[in-house]
């Protein structure tokens, strides 16, 4: 594969809230879900694109990211399947898909998120990797990003093979996509059947109708147990069984069709031939056990209350303002009031174990370059792996509260990964900043910043302020030890 595959589209927040049921509900006649666990993974092109992944494809993700506490969990969810997200803006709330399930059953889906937002404009950077891909995956849940102009335009303009798999709130496929993969009940909408047809001419009529009004070289459509039908120049449509048994929780199966046809089609693959892998890929994964044993090691479903990434961190025994200024509710809070008033968006990130004077001059530097400063603060683990097992001194409670009692600092927001890419990737700042003793002496010394490349995804900036010389939090650990001995 020459480039990446990229997946374009909106990304959801799927929960399956797992419990038991033993009573019903003392002033209704329904049952009551005692909680065990729940479990967060991304959904619609965030899953999409995790599938991608799990097949070993170098894959992008072009999605619009909230600024809410759902957006940040995205963010750390995708990162850890090794997707890359190439973020959007998205106006309002992270959309989210609750399933409340017993004995593997579902009992109720709730919906919330609202209307759906606007996302954002792309990067030059997005319209570059569009236009460099191996091949792109359209996966479109109605919610905007797949209507965008100018993510159509590069669409349009790509010699990447595109697969498009529609919704029927969202718009029409941009012409000339290689293949379209709309299930039946998505054919039946967009394409009304004829009275009294059978199943397969009325998806072989529906495809043949959507192949002349996108004019795209091929539309499959899939049948659930039954395989897909495939439609493209011919007038004798392809009809590629399963290969065996597939019953079992389809949850996810189109994304996983999808995927594969996309993956395919990056490594050269006919559209003939990357609908059958695609027809064996979602059957094995229905009659695997679907979404929930189908999520790579790297992207565990894991209780939200331990999970990797951005997160909250708990009020110490003092709470007041200094404590609501860390954490992942913080920083949104901040993040929605600057970005409504046009303001520009700082960040910078560190140990920050022993804060100094040049910590504080870097910080006090930092917040003039915007109306906002974000502080992206590796936790007690992230220290740890980076500086030894001693390391930090301080706990990242302490840390994180010295930094939001500082005038200089809007917010703090801990991670647990060796970089804040993940953290990054949800904040979005228009500028990072570094100290100075970050450059390199010579040419750009933003572009030796290794949050630079991420920076670039949505059109940000990396600079670097200048840093007392002779502050080091290592020198001054150093130096009291040697007083100690002495």
């Amino acid at each position: 594969m020459r480039g990446p595959v990229v997946v374009l589209g909106d990304t959801l927040l799927d929960r399956d809230v797992e419990g038991v049921v033993n009573r019903l509900c003392p002033d209704s006649p329904v049952p009551v879900l005692d909680e065990t666990v729940a479990t967060d993974r991304p959904g619609g092109a965030g899953l999409a694109a995790v599938f991608a992944a799990a097949q070993g494809a170098e894959v992008v993700l072009v999605t619009a990211l909230a600024d809410d506490a759902g957006g940040a969990r995205l963010s750390a969810l995708l990162a850890a399947a090794g997707v890359q997200v190439y973020p959007l803006a998205l106006s309002g709330a992270t959309p989210e898909k609750i399933r409340l399930r017993a004995r593997g059953r579902v009992l109720l889906r709730h919906d919330r998120g609202g209307v759906s937002g606007e996302p954002g404009q792309p990067s030059d950077e997005v319209l570059r990797v569009i236009a460099e891909a191996s091949a792109v995956l359209v996966s479109d849940y109605g919610r905007g990003v797949a209507r965008e102009p100018a993510l159509r335009a590069a669409l349009a303009a790509t010699r990447a093979p595109v697969v498009w798999d529609p919704h029927p709130r969202g718009p029409a496929a941009v012409p000339g996509v290689h293949l379209a993969t709309p299930n039946e009940s998505e054919v039946r909408d967009l394409v009304p059947a004829l009275p009294g047809a059978s199943r397969l001419a009325t998806a072989s009529r529906g495809a043949q109708g959507l192949r002349r009004r996108w004019r795209a070289g091929a539309v499959a459509v899939t049948l659930g147990g039954d395989g897909a039908l495939l439609c493209h120049a011919g007038s004798t449509p392809l009809v590629v069984p399963t290969p065996g048994s597939a019953e079992g929780d389809t949850c996810g199966a189109g994304d996983r069709f999808a995927a594969a046809a996309s993956v395919a089609l990056a490594q050269g693959a006919l559209v003939s031939e990357a609908v059958q892998v695609a027809v064996a890929e979602a059957s094995a994964y229905v009659a695997g056990g679907g979404v929930a044993t189908a999520l790579p090691p790297s992207a565990p479903a894991v209780p939200t209350r331990s999970a990797p990434g951005p997160r909250a961190l708990q009020p110490g025994p003092q709470g007041g303002a200094v404590a609501d200024r860390v954490g992942v509710a913080a920083v949104a809070t901040l993040l929605g009031e600057v970005r409504a008033a046009g303001g520009t968006v700082v960040a910078t990130g560190g140990c920050f174990d022993l804060l100094h004077a040049g910590h504080v001059a870097t910080l006090e530097a930092a917040r003039q370059l915007g109306d906002c400063l974000i502080v992206c603060l590796n936790s007690d683990a992230s220290v740890a792996g980076l500086k030894g097992p001693d390391r930090p001194v301080q706990s990242e409670g302490d840390r994180s509260r010295l930094l939001a009692a500082l005038s200089c600092v809007d917010a703090v927001l801990v991670f647990d990964e060796p970089t804040p890419q993940t953290a990054l990737s949800w904040v979005r700042p228009d500028v990072w900043v570094k100290g100075g003793d970050y450059a390199t002496g010579g040419g750009d010394a933003g572009a030796a910043l290794p949050e630079a490349e991420v920076l670039r995804r949505w059109g940000g900036n990396t600079v670097v302020v200048p840093y007392l010389d002779g502050r080091s939090t290592t020198d001054l650990i150093v130096r009291t030890l040697a007083e100690r001995t002495r």
